[in-house]
């Protein structure tokens, strides 16, 4: 049987835990709200840089996600994804060139330098809003890529911002920006967000979602997800790893309902009682 038939027996119209799942899944946080209403709001028409950092699995990534598609609704802004992040600077242009549907020659830096800086402005004097670039795993650019994005981002001794840049990495891109030839960089920087490990509620929160919005509220029992939540280490991607190994462990044991003795059977096969303690020796008092 494939999952899918397996999937629709506990009636999920998809797996709930895996990263491919569709964006209305991805539970979109007050502080998330936040930071995506500064871009739609802000960003778009005035440009500039914005950061998101955080420890991997803390939803990052998501984040971009959920941004890419609220950005890609509204008719007049183009969105671009940067796919590969380690790249050199010539091969850093052609990407850019090859995303925003410009001929560029990377062997000739001013030229394609100068191609796409006429691209931006021609998008914004047609639609007043800046073009966004989305660049997950930053903490992977070369210092030289960086600057020379900070450079062809600007115009008019840089008073005047022609492109919208979202960097996202984790703790390895804040001790980056912070090196010398990058603090030009971090000083533009506008808008910060911080992925915080999550709360035990939060992870909670993040659950209910996932589940309700597959299809099946009451595919785990409460008491299953609150041992989830709290084994998860504030981390969702390690929640959403457990919670995958629990589905399938359901449906290879066929059972109706995920419940907390199929949580301790797969995490904890030794058992779920506590490991008894070595007595302490009493210590023998000083001879005189």
């Amino acid at each position: 049987m494939n999952q899918k038939k397996l999937l629709s027996g506990y009636g999920l119209k998809y797996n709930p835990f895996l990263p491919d799942v569709p964006t209305e899944a991805l539970l979109c946080t007050r502080k998330i709200e936040s930071f995506c209403w500064r871009i739609e709001n802000a960003h778009i028409r005035e440009g500039g840089f914005a950061l998101i950092t955080g420890e991997p699995g803390t939803g990052k990534s998501a984040l971009l996600r959920i941004l890419a598609e609220r950005l890609g609704k509204i008719p007049e802004v183009r969105v671009v994804e940067m796919e590969h992040p380690q790249s050199g600077v010539a091969d850093f242009y052609r990407e850019l060139g090859d995303a925003f549907n410009v001929s560029l020659r990377p062997h000739n830096r001013w030229c394609s330098f100068k191609s796409l800086r006429e691209r931006y402005e021609a998008h914004i004097e047609s639609t007043l809003a800046r073009p966004v670039l989305l660049v997950d795993e930053a903490q992977e650019m070369h210092a030289k890529v960086m600057n020379e994005l900070r450079i062809l981002s600007s115009t008019r001794f840089d008073s005047r911002a022609i492109l919208t840049v979202v960097l996202a990495g984790d703790g390895r891109l804040v001790e980056k920006l912070r090196r010398e030839e990058l603090i030009p960089l971090g000083s533009r920087v506008r808008t910060r967000l911080v992925m915080e490990p999550a709360s035990r509620q939060e992870l909670l929160s993040y659950l209910e979602h996932l589940v309700r919005t597959a299809g099946n509220a009451k595919l785990m029992t409460r008491p299953l997800m609150e041992a989830v939540a709290d084994h998860a280490m504030g981390n969702p991607r390690v929640l959403c790893g457990m919670a995958a190994d629990l589905l399938v462990a359901g449906m290879e044991r066929e059972v109706d309902t995920l419940d907390e003795k199929l949580f301790f059977e797969l995490f904890d096969p030794s058992g779920t009682e506590p490991v008894e303690r070595p007595k302490r020796t009493a210590r023998k008092g000083r001879s005189r």
